[in-house]
Order: structure tokens, then sequence, then C-alpha cells
């Protein structure tokens, strides 16, 4: 990647320099429980890096999606109390973003010191389409770290938006790519240039919408393309087939339709599924043929000859791309397919395989389902940012890291 990175800011020295650090908290709560505290941990080589090197490191990061305004419930509390933990020392946490409080605590950063301020989008400036507010909020975070500062992008699952702690604040300062963002540009350029063969690329997910853009630019270069998850269910629909009540996008009907006929040997679809009567833990379930779903019921899983006829095609494969669970995991009932897929990658890595788990859900699945982190190459923490990489999309937030 043609930036500067962390190694580059470190080589320069900032010892008693302020550095704003643009990190990805955006973890999973049950309360003010963190569930999955991956996107901390993998927060940990830049952040630790700059502590040791005397850094006063102020930290801006977003959880959930607020509107625009403060609400408890997305606080980054909870954060601060386990980035603490994991560095070894005391992380303080801003009462607001950028204001009396946290300008306060940035004063008052000694050389190694972490200031976490509060959520950034409780600011609307943040996300605002106005490139004059997102300017303003920039100019403000710039503010707390001084004339001398530096920003670092460590957030790889925003940098596909133009934010204001993302993208702006770039701009305004001297910038860098974390140790997490280039790692991240790493791997998936491994996936896009000079890739291994067979390639195979496995999505999931609820909608043939959200992954259209990463078919149609996948499908011509991959050697096998495994679609599962509720998105299965307008390519069968395209097929002739009648899903009942499962997820179904009949605006996408004939989209897929062209796309099966344009990318038939590659395209691999579930043979059987997991159907049930209402979405629901406890629902009454069965396995059909996907010729034989009953009206009245829904798909919520790929039955187990998809799996393994998944797991045959996937074998052979030199790289795999994950992105997007098989059915809907968090019910036990309909996780077996979800399982039986990522079991089937795991077993490619360990014949040598180069495989990915594009973040979002998938990465989600990999550890609700007890799967270790090793059974993979890589566990990407940004799914959206991942996908639009790979459709070839211009990432903003990394974009700017060029300038």
């Amino acid at each position: 990647m043609g930036v500067p990175t962390l190694k580059d800011l470190l080589e320069e020295g900032v010892s008693g320099r302020g550095v704003l650090v643009r990190s990805d908290f955006n973890v999973p709560l049950d309360g003010t429980t963190i569930t999955d505290p991956g996107r901390i941990l993998a927060s940990l080589p830049t952040l630790s890096a700059l502590v040791d090197a005397g850094a006063k490191v102020i930290i801006t990061a977003h959880l959930g999606r607020p509107k625009g305004e403060p609400d408890p419930k997305f606080s980054l509390a909870p954060v601060a109390e386990r980035l603490g933990a994991e560095l070894g020392r005391n992380v303080q946490l801003a009462g607001d973003v950028v204001g009396t409080d946290a300008l306060a605590r940035a004063e008052g950063l000694t050389d190694g010191d972490v200031l976490l301020l509060e959520n950034v989008r409780f600011d609307p400036r943040e996300t605002s389409k106005d490139e004059t507010e997102r300017e303003a909020l920039a100019k403000a975070l710039v503010e707390l770290v001084g004339d001398d500062g530096a920003f670092v992008s460590d957030g790889f699952g925003v940098v596909h938006r133009k934010q204001a702690s993302v993208y702006d604040v770039a701009k305004l300062l001297p910038h860098y790519a974390g140790k997490l963002v280039a790692a991240e540009v790493d791997v998936l350029s491994k996936l896009t240039h000079e890739v291994a063969r067979p390639y195979a690329v496995v999505l999931g997910g609820s909608k043939v919408s959200d992954k259209l853009g990463v078919i149609e630019a996948l499908a011509p270069k991959v050697d096998t393309l495994v679609i599962g998850g509720g998105m299965a269910f307008t390519f069968l629909a395209a097929q002739g087939h009648s899903v009942g009540n499962s997820l179904l996008q009949e605006d996408q009907i004939d989209t897929c339709k062209g796309l099966l006929e344009q990318f038939g040997d590659v395209i691999r679809l579930p043979v059987d599924v997991v159907v049930a009567d209402k979405f629901a833990a406890d629902a009454e379930a069965k396995t059909v043929s996907v010729t034989e779903i009953p009206e009245g019921w829904m798909g919520l899983d790929i039955g187990p000859e998809s799996v393994k006829r998944f797991t045959a095609v996937l074998s052979g494969a030199e790289t795999v791309f994950w992105n997007g669970p098989s059915g809907v995991f968090e019910f036990e009932k309909f996780a077996s397919g979800t399982r039986g897929v990522a079991e089937a990658i795991a077993a490619t890595t360990k014949g040598g395989a180069f495989t990915v788990v594009g973040g979002g859900d998938s990465a989600a699945a990999v550890r609700t389902l007890g799967l270790p982190d090793s059974d993979f190459s890589h566990i990407s923490t940004g799914g959206g940012a991942s996908l639009e990489y790979l459709e070839g999309k211009e990432l903003p937030g990394l974009k700017v890291l060029e300038s």
C-alpha cells in the first residue's frame, strides 16, 4: 500500500506528541457486557506501539447507530474499561466528543497516556453529507492533539465511509495507516492480485442486493462461487422453485436469472434446506429438497446434503474468501449449515489454503460456534469494507491516506 504507515511515524518520533487514532470499537454488547472483543484486541498492536513510544494517544471511535446525539446505551464506557485491561493501563473516557471535558482531558495528558473520546457518532457532524459540517468536527478533533499532532487510521471497518473522523481529519494532519489497516489491505490484495487457484468465494447473508456488486465483480474471476443464507432463495426462485415464506427479493429475480445464465458453471446453490414454521429458536423444523419447500414455511438454513456438496467443491481450493452465514446461526437449530461451511473452510486452511473470513456476521459466527481464529488465515475486522474493496470500489478512508 503506497501510503505512510505507523512504522514511518514511529521513526519520525512521537514522544510527547499528540496522536489521534481512529479505531473501530463497534463491538457487540449484551447490555454493558462486550460479547466479542475481537475489534478491541485487533487495535492493540497499533495502540501499544504508540503508548510504548511515549505518544499522547487520543482515540476516536463509534459504537452502534446513535441518532447524532448522546445515547447511554451506545456509550463507549465498556470499551474503555476493556481496553484499559488489555493495555494494562488506565484509559480515560471523555464525557463528550470534542467538548469541554474532552479538551480538558486532552490538555492534561502526559507521555504514554490514553484518552478515549465518547462515541463520535453522538456528534451529527461525523456522518453529515455536508462537507463543511464534517470539516468543522475534524478541526475540533485536530485541536485536541495540537499543532505537532498526527493522525493514524486504524479502523478498517470504517475506511469505506467518508466521515469526519475517518476522512476529513486525514486532510488536516500528517496521516498514517495503522498496523491493522495496513495488514487488512495486504490480505485483501492477495485476493485480487496473483491469486492462488482454485479460488473459491462463499457468500451468505440475507439479501442478494447487499452482495450483488461483489457477485458481479468476483464471478468472472473465481473458480467457484458458493451461495447460501437468505440470499440463496432469490436465486432458487430464479430457477423456478417455490420458496414458501423464505426471504425473497422479487425485484432481484431477473438479475439472479441473468447471473445464473452467465455464470452457471461457477455458481453453486443449496440442494436442500432446513425449513421452519416460524422465525424462532423453538420453531418446528425439517429438512427438505429445494424443490419441495412447503407453502407457509421458511428456509432458515442450508441442509446437510448442501453442506456435503459445498465441502466437496471447497476441498480443492487454494484460496477461499467467505462473507455471510449460511443460515440463522444465532438459533442452534439452524446453525449446522454455517458450522459445516466454516469447518469445510477450516479444513482447507489446514491443507495449506489461504482463507479469509470477511468480517461482520461471518466473524461473529466463527466465535459464536466456538471455532478458533487459527482455523483461518485471516479474520477481517471490516465486512463492508472488505466487500467494497473486492468490488473494486474506491475507499475514501484509504484514498485520502495517499494524498
